[in-house]
Order: C-alpha cells, then sequence, then structure tokens
C-alpha cells in the first residue's frame, strides 16, 4: 500500500528525475530502516555460481546503479549481488533526454540511455559503497562497455581498458556488447568479432591471474533478446571454447510486438520489463538445453514477481536479476523473488523442473 502511493508520486516525474529522487535518498532510507515500512527481509538461500558463493540468488541488473553509489543501500534490501555500470574508460553523458520513457499499461521502461556513466576512475572511488555489502557476503559484479566516440573498430581497446581497472574490485565482471544504444555495439556479437573480443580478454585475464597471484575473478557475457536462436547457441559454443564463466539473457529488446499502439510505444531504444519477460525466458531454457549445466545462465528481463522468478529458474537459470519489476513493484519484489525461489528450489530433485504454461 506505501509503495503504490509512493509509486504514483514518482511516476507523476519525469521518469529519469524520478530515479535520481530515489538514489539521492536510498542511503539513509535503508540505514534509517524505512524502507522496512515497505519490504521484509528475505529468507536465506545461498547458492555456489561461478565459484562464488552468493547470499541468495537474486541480484539487481546493470543500469540502476551505473556509477556504483548505493551498493551496500541496494543490499540492504535483500539483493545476494548487486551489478554495477554499464562503465566506460572516460566519463560520457549518454545519449540526450529525454531517454527514458515508461510504457505502463504493459508494465514496461524504454531507455536509450546510452552508457552514461561516470567513467572508470571514478567508479571505483564510488565503490566503496560496496565495502559493507561485501563484508556481509554480497556479490558485486562490474558490467563495462565502450564508448560511444571509440570506433567499433577499437572496442577492444575499451573492454581491456575496463578489464584491467576493475579487475581487483569486482567479484565477477560483465562484458556488455549488447546494449541497443550505443551504435554497432551489437555487432559485436558476430562471429569473427566475438572471436577477437574473447580472444583479447581471455589472454588478458590470464595476465591479470598471474599478476595478482592466481585470483581469478569470472567473467560473464550479457546478450541480447534479439538474436536469432541460432546465433544464440553459436554464441554459447564460443562462450564455453574461451572459457567464460557465465551468459546474462537477456539486454532489453528492440522489438515492439508487445506494446502496439501504447503510449511512448515508438520511442527508440531497449524495451524492458513485462513485455521481455517471455522471450529472455524463451532464451534462457533455450540456452540451457543446449549448455546442459557447462555454463550457468543468469536470467535478466521482465521479472515482475516471486512466479516470474520461479519460472527463470525452471528455464534454467543459476541467478536471476530484477531492474524494471523493481521500478513497478517497488523493494519488496526482492524479497517475493527470493524466498518463492528458495520454497521451488527445496522441492527440487533435478536440476531443472518443467515450464510454466
Amino acid at each position: 500500500m506505501l509503495y503504490s502511493i509512493a509509486r504514483k508520486i514518482l511516476f507523476s516525474m519525469d521518469p529519469e528525475t524520478a530515479h535520481s529522487v530515489i538514489m539521492s535518498n536510498l542511503d539513509w532510507a535503508v540505514n534509517l530502516g524505512l524502507t522496512k515500512l515497505v519490504t521484509r527481509d528475505p529468507v536465506e538461500d545461498p547458492i555456489e555460481v561461478m565459484g562464488l558463493r552468493f547470499p541468495n540468488v537474486v541480484g539487481l541488473a546493470a543500469g540502476m546503479d551505473k556509477n556504483g553509489e548505493r551498493v551496500s543501500a541496494f543490499g540492504g534490501l535483500g539483493f545476494g549481488h548487486v551489478e554495477v555500470g554499464t562503465i566506460t574508460p572516460k566519463a560520457q553523458p549518454g545519449n540526450p533526454k529525454p531517454r527514458l520513457f515508461r510504457v505502463i499499461p504493459a508494465e514496461g521502461v524504454i531507455n536509450r540511455m546510452g552508457f552514461n556513466n561516470h567513467g572508470v576512475d571514478e567508479v571505483l572511488e564510488h565503490l566503496r559503497s560496496a565495502a559493507a555489502f561485501r563484508s556481509r557476503g554480497g556479490i558485486l559484479g562490474i558490467n563495462i562497455g565502450k564508448n560511444a566516440v571509440t570506433p567499433i573498430e577499437r572496442a577492444v581497446d575499451d573492454y581491456l581498458i575496463c578489464l584491467r581497472k576493475v579487475y581487483n574490485h569486482a567479484d565477477y565482471i560483465a562484458i556488455n556488447i549488447s546494449s541497443p544504444n550505443t551504435k554497432n555495439l551489437r555487432s559485436l556479437q558476430a562471429d569473427d568479432e566475438l572471436n577477437k573480443l574473447l580472444t583479447a580478454i581471455t589472454t588478458e585475464r590470464k595476465r591479470l591471474v598471474d599478476e595478482n597471484e592466481g585470483k581469478y575473478v569470472p567473467i560473464a557475457l550479457k546478450i541480447a533478446p534479439d538474436l536469432e536462436n541460432d546465433d544464440i547457441l553459436r554464441i554459447s559454443d564460443q562462450l564455453v571454447s574461451f572459457g567464460i564463466d557465465a551468459i546474462i539473457a537477456t539486454n532489453t529488446t528492440i522489438s515492439r510486438d508487445a506494446i502496439p499502439g501504447m503510449p511512448n510505444c515508438n520511442e527508440t531504444g531497449g524495451l524492458s520489463g513485462k513485455p521481455l519477460r517471455a522471450r529472455s525466458t524463451e532464451v534462457v531454457h533455450l540456452l540451457y538445453q543446449h549448455l546442459q549445466e557447462t555454463m550457468p545462465i543468469i536470467a535478466s528481463g521482465g521479472v515482475m514477481t516471486g512466479e516470474d522468478a520461479v519460472e527463470k529458474m525452471q528455464a534454467g537459470a543459476k541467478l536471476v536479476q530484477l531492474f524494471t519489476g523493481f521500478i513497478y513493484n517497488g523493494p519488496v519484489l526482492v524479497p517475493d523473488c527470493v524466498d518463492a525461489v528458495a520454497k521451488w528450489r527445496k522441492t527440487q530433485t533435478g536440476p531443472v523442473a518443467s515450464l510454466r504454461p
């Protein structure tokens, strides 16, 4: 009830302004316990993925805390992992405003933010905000990308710069080559371009492991939902062959098939939220059937309820991430999802149950 009132106030604002209001007030609201008025603590349900112990399966997807300023505050809401970013080598303002739009009838959001962030060096300074969260066992992911001004032919250079700088600050690193809001970025998912990127990334990680006395930081790669299924399977095979540790399925979609005629449906950018749920789950299940436990899948896209989180797990995911559902349903979505998945996991004797109809 209280969050529904708060949401009415927030939804009366421009979406980006509302986001700024939340981010500016989150620390003190969590520290003073005010968020307990709209949520509760989740049950304990630890899981090991990528060699890391996660307090629970539910994480915050990249894009909410772009600059790593509120990690422990989000952790205080019950998230088992928080993925910050996407961050780039140099600070950049992102695309012109307005660039964030609600599609309220469909419980969706369209964004064309364009990797707006303070740049890797400043973000690393902000990551002092993660200290309390990590000391409690929370997992920090850092999502990296390329600057908009960097030619696509030099994109690998940007990823390597970020990889080197964040390596000793992250529990895992996510490679974002699937945002629709940076020109030509998704072309890096093509066969030859992905091979070039993965060769550079894995070679550099090996050097960093040696340089840091064997410290191994897992790497995940995030894919687009708009790929053909054959391309998704091809990418997953490439990731396995290069020893990448996980695949994140999926980023936002450029499809508008689920929101014809709705407010803001013609805005360019990536669509997230409930309209993405079915395709995201389909991709997770496709990957699981193909990979058969050889690589963990992190599900992101359209998780609006605890039942949706269970659906992702049933499809084959090991972890689930929230973003748009958190905007529409508030902090209570975190324990709702953790508790629902924990209850489902207790019933499982095999790796994956059948999909929800």
